[in-house]
């Protein structure tokens, strides 16, 4: 009976509220688990099959590592690995934006279980004992009303089982947007831009960073940096979604 009713409320708010693709916008059946049609849903897809063994960015043409991570550069970055649950196309894209710009925070279980069922294409990041997600300033949080990073983060903890701590990092200004910035603008604007309060709650433990989406990896580095600083073992990074 209690199923019923539920479906029933489903039906009845449809009717008033009909519900759409986040992304081209035809209309969804009112039982509909996603918030994509099944068109949309199908082009996701995951980052590869050939990936920068450090970055995870495509690489049509092969190799091992992007330009950014070639050769000796790699070993310079605190944030060693990066993986991603999908590339952004505009499927990702409207799920992202929704999320982060137009209050569709209701979207975080949905790409947040995503996540979760995509992290088992990634055995190198199984080492993670502890998530902790990519802090907002106070203020663009009390803004926005939440921070999408750690939504994310909360729906990815409780599908994996990986514990989840939302208070070891905090972000110390806040930084204009990386939107219009080039790669060393980026890393210059996130530059002691983190910082961690309780380094005992840290020290000696791999740390899976999550965030909604890898362009650069300036954010994800900007935090390593403060993670590694506060004696972080290891700090690698999954995200919703990679830009190329």
């Amino acid at each position: 009976m209690n199923g019923f009713f539920v479906n029933f409320s489903r039906l009845f708010l449809h009717v008033l509220f009909p519900r759409t693709c986040a992304c081209c916008g035809c209309d969804l059946s009112w039982n509909c688990e996603t918030y994509l049609c099944p068109a949309c849903s199908q082009t996701l897809v995951r980052p590869g099959p050939l990936i920068c063994l450090r970055c995870g960015v495509n690489l049509p043409s092969g190799g091992a590592h992007c330009f950014a991570c070639r050769g000796s550069k790699a070993k310079q970055y605190k944030c060693k690995l990066i993986r991603s649950a999908w590339i952004f196309n505009a499927s990702s894209r409207a799920l992202v934006h929704g999320l982060k710009y137009n209050g569709a925070d209701y979207f975080a279980k949905t790409m947040g279980t995503q996540m979760a069922q995509n992290f088992a294409h990634y055995p190198e990041l199984s080492a993670a004992q502890l998530v902790i997600p990519v802090p907002l300033f106070k203020t663009k949080k009390r803004r926005r009303g939440y921070n999408q990073s750690e939504l994310l983060a909360r729906y990815f903890s409780q599908q994996t089982g990986l514990p989840l701590a939302t208070h070891l990092l905090v972000r110390l200004r806040d930084t204009v947007s990386q939107t219009r910035l080039g790669r060393k603008a980026r890393l210059s604007n996130m530059t002691n831009a983190f910082s961690c309060p309780y380094p005992s709650q840290i020290k000696g433990k791999v740390i899976l960073l999550i965030d909604d989406v890898a362009t650069t990896g300036a954010t994800l580095e900007g935090c390593a940096i403060a993670l590694r600083q506060a004696g972080a073992k290891r700090v690698m990074a999954y995200t919703y979604a990679r830009e190329n």
